[in-house]
């Protein structure tokens, strides 16, 4: 695939699955009814909506953002744990199978950008190795000067 529609297809996936979970931590942060029947049915306090709520709002800006790659990281990360929690959770409840499947759904939708976005820093890494030459680590550069 040439680099320019990797780029392309990692921010149409990205900016779609930042989307979906923008507009769930607004349902958390201003507790919208469907999701305090949800987090009661699940034996979670109310106000753990708030809480997920924001972090999905910084989740997203965290996978929108482009300096700093370790934070995107742990943002896929946390929403991944998220979604498995989800999943544990109505599970553990006995919730029904349909109920099950949002959420691997979504972990399965969210596997899409990063591994985009994974493959799109494999191209840049290798980009700058070809027309740079090998950079190494900031100690190695040193030491041979």
């Amino acid at each position: 695939m040439k680099p320019k529609t990797l780029t392309t297809l990692y921010w149409v996936f990205t900016v779609i699955f930042a989307l979906l979970i923008f507009l769930d931590g607004i349902g958390g942060v201003t507790r919208q009814q469907a999701g305090i029947d949800a987090l009661k049915h699940l034996g979670y306090p109310v106000y753990f909506l708030t809480i997920a709520g924001v972090a999905r709002l910084l989740a997203v800006v965290a996978l929108l953002q482009t300096k700093f790659k370790v934070i995107k990281e742990w943002a896929f990360a946390g929403i991944a744990i998220n979604f498995v929690c989800a999943l544990a959770s109505r599970a553990f409840v006995g919730d029904s199978f349909g109920l099950l499947i949002p959420p691997v759904i979504m972990l399965a939708f969210l596997f899409i950008p990063y591994t985009l976005w994974k493959k799109v820093e494999g191209v840049k890494q290798s980009h700058r190795e070809k027309n740079f030459g090998y950079m190494g680590d900031s100690q190695t550069a040193k030491s041979y000067e």
